[in-house]
């Protein structure tokens, strides 16, 4: 979805803007990466710009990039670059690409040294690797789609956040439901017996617009059912466990949420303030747990039956923030990382108990038809997703921005199926 947390890395008078919504580490060596408790963050979390704070921060989360920007600019503007250096070196060794700009900021720091390997090639971290394929294209009047499950072979239904409609397609063409009283429309989730969309403001409702945030359950033949989330809760992620059982994120408080069924309401799983942005939601087939990305500070896994949050570890260096979609499949996380530069596809292989990440490959990156890629699904071996997400062209209220034009929006296919060998 949008993203709700935004950051500016600056550097001091040079005004170089090095980053958005990228990570921090230990500047000394690779940060530990041992499972643990998951720390609190909210609004204040973001604020911290001291070197100790952040150093801390990157300790507990060592796999945030978006942090580990924040310490290097500290020790930039500490004077201490030759940590800063070391931190940036990490974040090329596991895939960050700075711009050019950003690059020859940091040639500058080297001196009159030779520019070092790892930045002299940091450009290649950019390099396009197109794997999918575009399998149907939504109508442009369809005011900024943001989600889509798949019905069948060529059907689809996709949200929107703009048009606050669901819009469906069965192969032959495009047309939207009825107007369902909501707020933006973010998330769905489908199965045979009907769908369930989450409603909230995510900041596109007009000024003094009323807007419904909850879950909106249409099931085949009924009439759409709303089911209202606690007081100033705005859902947008949802992901289904069972064909009753339901969990939802809200990217603006902070919180996860939970249904055990259409009738029954709307109950707190994780208190708000836990996360800063949670967003795309994976139960495990089991159910014990929700792996779940927080958008600035990477992967946490709940449990499900207490609510108690850890951090999702990794076996080694790599970044987890900037994930938007996640889905499981089979023993892998997949998820659409589009906080990161560059913005990428990855799988993220779990351990067989579940609770760490062993490895990490990337399926597709920085393709040059993307704008942002958004939501999705799994449908038959392949992931189904947004591919040029059209955040961009609104401002804030839904309202198209000046001189903006609007664009029909591509669903993409790209195939799991085929894994590398040992």
């Amino acid at each position: 979805m949008c993203k709700i947390v935004q950051c500016s890395i600056i550097y001091m008078a040079a005004a170089l803007v090095l980053a958005s919504c990228a990570s921090a580490g230990d500047a000394q060596q690779v940060p530990t990466v041992a499972s643990g408790a998951w720390q609190p963050v909210d609004a204040t979390t973001g604020q911290i710009a001291d070197v100790d704070g952040l150093e801390t921060l990157a300790d507990a989360f060592p796999n945030s990039s978006s942090v580990r920007l924040r310490l290097l600019n500290a020790y930039i503007a500490a004077e201490q670059f030759e940590r800063a250096l070391i931190v940036a070196e990490q974040l090329a060794g596991e895939g960050y690409a700075f711009s050019a700009g950003a690059r020859e900021f940091l040639a500058g720091l080297v001196g009159e040294e030779a520019t070092p390997v790892w930045l002299a090639a940091n450009e290649q971290n950019s390099a396009p690797l197109t794997a999918s394929e575009v399998v149907a294209t939504i109508p442009q009047q369809a005011l900024l789609p943001e989600d889509v499950a798949v019905l069948g072979e060529g059907s689809y239904a996709v949200t929107t956040v703009v048009s606050r409609r669901v819009w469906f397609s069965n192969g032959q063409g495009w047309f939207p439901s009825g107007p369902l009283g909501s707020g933006n429309l973010s998330g769905i989730v489908a199965d045979g017996s009907g769908m369930v969309v989450g409603s909230g403001d995510l900041g596109m409702i007009v000024e003094g617009g009323e807007s419904f945030g909850g879950l909106i359950a249409m099931e085949n033949g009924n009439d759409p059912l709303n089911i209202t989330a606690p007081e100033g809760v705005q859902l947008s992620d949802i992901a289904f466990f069972s064909d009753q059982v339901i969990y939802a994120s809200d990217p603006i408080g902070g919180g996860v949420y939970k249904s055990e069924g259409m009738g029954d309401g709307i109950e707190v799983l994780v208190a708000p303030g836990t996360f800063r942005s949670p967003q795309g939601i994976a139960p495990s087939e089991d159910g014990e747990r929700l792996y779940i990305s927080d958008y600035r500070y990477g992967l946490g896994m709940i449990d499900t039956a207490t609510g108690a949050v850890t951090r999702l570890s990794a076996d080694e260096p790599m970044l987890l923030d900037g994930i938007d979609g996640l889905w499981l499949y089979d023993d892998e996380l997949i998820a659409v990382q589009n906080g990161l530069n560059p913005m990428r596809i990855v799988a993220l292989t779990l351990s067989p108990d579940g609770n760490r990440i062993t490895a990490m490959r990337v399926l597709e990156q920085a393709n040059p038809e993307w704008t942002e890629p958004l939501g999705g699904d799994i449908f038959e071996d392949a992931l189904y997703y947004i591919g040029n997400g059209s955040w961009d062209l609104f401002d804030e209220g839904g309202t198209l921005k000046e001189g903006a034009e609007l664009r029909a929006t591509h669903i993409r296919r790209l195939d799991l199926a085929e894994k590398p060998t040992d």
